[in-house]
């Protein structure tokens, strides 16, 4: 992974991060009355709810700076209550994103994850990035849409996609 490879990772985190921002705005409008119950909701009784999922989507990206930074990684707190602490979380995750230079040497560097109870996983830079935060990151970004979906908002893909908007064109092919 080189240089142009990290800015378009950076790019790709902080445009998703721009997806999660709207997806909060469009549930704002949608739960005028009633956000605090939104905070709770969740796809099934055994997975996180959705302030916890929005918190984790901004963890991967958060950790990868981190770790750009020789820095350990730093979970922000899973119990997200308000729109203000998610706009926090996102606004901050995307500072610390501007803010990494990563070299090749960090890349070649093993990355160990702790996955708790004594278990963890060693990766190297590239299977971090490639088999332990994108995926996690897609899981949780797409689990916080569900969740709003689940709900009653409406959402459909291109609020997910929003990423690929500048590149819509319109007339004859």
């Amino acid at each position: 992974m080189d240089n142009q490879q990290i800015i378009a990772l950076q790019n790709i985190f902080s445009s998703r991060l721009d997806t999660l921002e709207h997806l909060l705005k469009v549930a704002e409008n949608h739960f005028t009355d009633d956000m605090e119950s939104l905070w709770q909701r969740r796809i099934a009784s055994d997975m996180f709810p959705f302030g916890t999922q929005v918190a984790f989507t901004c963890n991967q990206p958060r950790n990868f700076a981190l770790w750009c930074l020789g820095k350990p990684m730093d979970n922000l707190n899973p119990n997200v209550a308000s729109l203000a602490e998610a706009h926090g979380y996102i606004l901050e995750t995307k500072e610390l994103l501007a803010s990494i230079n990563i070299t090749d040497a960090q890349l070649a560097k093993t990355q160990r994850i702790e996955l708790g109870q004594g278990v963890y996983l060693e990766l190297s830079g590239r299977s971090y990035v490639d088999d332990f935060l994108m995926p996690n990151f897609y899981f949780h970004l797409t689990t916080t849409y569900n969740i709003l979906r689940m709900a009653g908002a409406a959402i459909g893909k291109r609020d997910f996609m929003m990423h690929l908007v500048p590149f819509i064109k319109q007339g004859d092919t």
